[in-house]
């Protein structure tokens, strides 16, 4: 390094610098924890790990150099050891605010790591400068538990900007609800009645369940699951589950589904399968005081009326048979445009031999 003239010794020594002024200097050293700069100054400028960054345990001699210039900010004129103490961090920060104002009156989306997850939601750190984004904020959704979101980079809007009050509000959920509604959009605007899609389901309750179709849900009711039966919808689908449903019924914003394809409707073939006279197999799936509803296939039921059960008299189904009971039976009526059977077990049973009487002698 040349020598200073005595002018420029002079010079330097004169200078004079104020608590808050902006310097520019050369990194002379650099530790772990700690930058001297020098500020062309009487005294050296230290900026400590601090002052540099909000970043925890960062090691100072793997981000800065020695030689490199850099810009800081005038904390207090003497630290008491005949140092500038000086501020990295606060600088950043001025500068960011500067550059989150810009991104609050352009509407900018702006893109940060999580820093930190705190009880009323997330902050990030936008060039040293802090955002929180209260947890109503995050999503458009209630979030119980805003730890999956740490070390993640997410998006997000300023929505309240005021420095001074440290007020520096971040807004996530407005960009979810606006990507949702063009979602939405462009959904309603390739999909008809009559469509088969896939779908992922997002929720079960006992009436049916939501499916995603990739911008908006459709209810799959328990009545359009299957042409059979279904008693419980989560026996049949979880969480996750990819599924193909049918666009049943469109209305406004809501969409029915089914998973009545038509080319599996068992009625298709029930003319031939279930013609009258044929003996067929089924389980008793229901019961009432007048008979019992056979369960031939899965959307195919029968009734087999309680005069029908035995050639011997039933005074109620329920004496006779049990649900889930597999019984054979004959096929003694076949109404297809009503979509109705009705069998008989009797007329399978042997008639009775008939008592012969007695003579006189």
């Amino acid at each position: 390094m040349s020598e200073l003239s005595f002018g420029e010794m002079l010079e330097e020594f004169d200078k004079t610098i104020r608590t808050g002024e902006k310097v520019e200097g050369t990194v002379i050293s650099v530790k772990e924890d700690e930058i001297i700069l020098n500020i062309g100054y009487k005294a050296d400028g230290i900026i400590t790990r601090n002052e540099y960054t909000n970043t925890p345990n960062v090691d100072l001699t793997t981000v800065v150099q020695v030689g490199e210039k850099m810009e800081a900010k005038v904390l207090k004129v003497n630290d008491g050891e005949g140092q500038v103490l000086l501020t990295y961090k606060r600088l950043a920060a001025d500068k960011a605010n500067e550059r989150l104002e810009e991104a609050f009156n352009n509407k900018e989306v702006l893109k940060a790591k999580v820093a930190q997850v705190l009880d009323g939601g997330l902050s990030v750190v936008v060039d040293e400068a802090r955002v929180f984004i209260p947890a109503s904020l995050v999503s458009d959704t209630y979030e119980k538990n805003l730890e999956k979101y740490a070390d993640q980079e997410i998006e997000f809007v300023i929505s309240e900007f005021n420095p001074k009050r440290r007020r520096i509000i971040g807004d996530r959920k407005q960009l979810i609800v606006a990507e949702k509604a063009e979602k939405q959009k462009e959904l309603f605007a390739k999909i008809a009645v009559g469509d088969t899609v896939e779908g992922t389901v997002k929720n079960v309750t006992d009436f049916g369940a939501f499916i995603d179709l990739g911008g908006a849900d459709g209810l799959l009711h328990i009545s359009e699951m299957s042409w059979g039966r279904v008693e419980n919808p989560k026996k049949v689908f979880k969480v996750g589950d990819a599924v193909k449903v049918l666009i049943k019924e469109i209305s406004g914003d809501k969409i029915a589904l089914s998973m009545k394809f038509a080319d599996a409707n068992p009625w298709n073939n029930a003319a031939e399968k279930y013609a009258v006279g044929t003996v067929v197999k089924g389980k008793v799936a229901r019961m009432t005081d007048f008979g019992a509803f056979v369960e031939l296939e899965a959307g195919v039921d029968a009734l087999l009326h309680v005069s029908q059960i035995s050639r011997t008299h039933v005074e109620k189904p329920a004496d006779f048979l049990k649900i889930g009971q597999e019984i054979e039976a004959k096929v003694v009526d076949f109404n297809e445009e009503e979509k109705k059977i009705s069998l008989s077990m009797k007329v399978l049973e042997p008639e009775a031999a008939p008592v012969e009487e007695k003579t006189e002698e």
